[in-house]
């Protein structure tokens, strides 16, 4: 038997990271016996992934900002699916990006049913629009969820799915080094580092770096040691160096995740878009602001569909707000200079959060298997067939209860 064919797909930053996790983890449980193609970024194609056209094409958000690209989006989805239906291959694995994942999924479950498809990352279906479970049971053979209490929100439409594990807790976000990150750069020991994360879209840089320059401005006559740490990812950094370049405080640009991580074992605090690298920020137990804004329609008709009372993944487990959120209107200097400015100034803010995190690390999947090793073994049984017919009965499947923990 040949050795199986995975195509993945990749739409963004964090779904690169996923897919090159879940590439490095089915090789090394088939002891290199696997092949890769599809469409990936810079760490996926470092796992050995010949990406069909730059993922940087795919990375938008919001209706508004979607408009534009929209004629080369459809070229994109043309060009995939005829791919995958010419390299037949043993699985497709779509890593979030529904916008573009689901609608390929959709047009191969029509022309070619017998190629299994997984999605990996459940949408939030607890969060808004419910009745997508229901969409992708249609589409989906498996799907991967990242969250210990989502399986019964697909299950109980006939859909399996396995919780593998949220993949940041790979990441190795707690374990960066703050001396080799000061004396790499030069740091007098009384700088005050905080860690400036705008984004990795090309919309959320433009939308919040200013209101966070704005911010770090109201804080500098306060805090004159301040040094801004800005991690970045290639697809936005020419942008965001442009933005930094004439910020009014000592301004460091890094890139990668080693830097990174080392930037926030050495940061007090930070200031970040809503996002997985907020989880990143929780398990580096790092005080956070959380940040975000969107197109102002495209808030408008979020707000009706929307079910819950939190964006960041820690507080909606926790179900309280122990990382502040100033959201559209909210996200202004002066109230993201408040929050930030009492995470530097008052020891018992900051105990709070960094004690606070610690239970939801355990519920993401911290210990014990990776969870990228328990998405590869799905992936694989999948591709080869062990697992592509077994659907749970829709009429015993357990009803989703929010309180389920691991």
């Amino acid at each position: 038997m040949s050795d199986p064919l995975i195509f993945l797909i990749a739409g963004e930053p964090s779904g690169d990271a996923l897919g090159a996790r879940l590439m490095a983890a089915c090789k090394r449980l088939t002891g290199g016996r696997v092949r890769f193609a599809g469409i990936g970024g810079e760490k996926m194609v470092a796992e050995g992934l010949d990406s069909l056209f730059p993922m940087g094409e795919l990375t938008l958000f919001g209706v508004f900002e979607l408009l534009p690209h929209l004629p080369n989006l459809l070229r994109r989805i043309d060009q995939t699916v005829a791919e995958i239906l010419r390299l037949r291959p043993d699985a497709v694995v779509g890593i979030d990006s529904p916008g573009f994942t689901v609608r390929v999924s959709k047009r191969v479950k029509a022309q070619a049913p017998d190629i299994p498809l997984i999605h990996y990352v459940a949408p939030t279906v607890w969060a808004w629009k419910p009745k997508r479970a229901a969409k992708y049971a249609a589409i989906y053979d498996h799907l991967l969820a990242i969250l210990p209490f989502e399986p019964p929100y697909f299950e109980k439409e006939g859909l399996p799915c396995t919780f593998v594990g949220h993949s940041v807790v790979e990441s190795g976000a707690g374990h960066g080094d703050a001396q080799r990150f000061r004396e790499a750069h030069g740091l007098a020991p009384d700088a005050r580092v905080v860690a400036v994360l705008p984004g990795s879209r090309k919309g959320e840089v433009s939308r919040l770096l200013p209101d966070f320059r704005a911010t770090l401005e109201r804080l500098l006559p306060s805090h004159p040691e301040l040094v801004a740490v800005v991690p970045t990812v290639a697809t936005v950094r020419d942008r965001v160096a442009a933005e930094v370049a004439g910020w009014p405080m000592p301004t460091i640009l890094v890139e990668g995740d080693g830097p990174k991580y080392d930037a926030f074992a050495a940061a007090e605090a930070a200031l970040a878009a809503s996002g997985t690298v907020a989880l990143e920020l929780a398990l580096a137990r790092l005080p956070t602001v959380i940040a975000y804004r969107l197109n102002p329609v495209t808030v408008a008709l979020y707000r009706r569909l929307i079910r819950v009372k939190y964006v960041n993944l820690v507080n909606l487990m926790l179900d309280r707000m122990l990382v502040p959120e100033l959201l559209q209107e909210d996200c202004r200097a002066d109230r993201l200079a408040a929050e930030l400015g009492r995470l530097l100034d008052d020891p018992a803010a900051r105990a709070a959060q960094i004690d606070g995190v610690v239970e939801v690390a355990r519920w993401l999947g911290q210990g014990g298997t990776p969870p990228s090793e328990r998405a590869a073994q799905v992936v694989l049984e999948v591709a080869a067939g062990r697992l592509h017919k077994t659907r749970p009965d829709k009429t015993r499947a357990q009803e989703p209860a929010w309180e389920t923990r691991p």
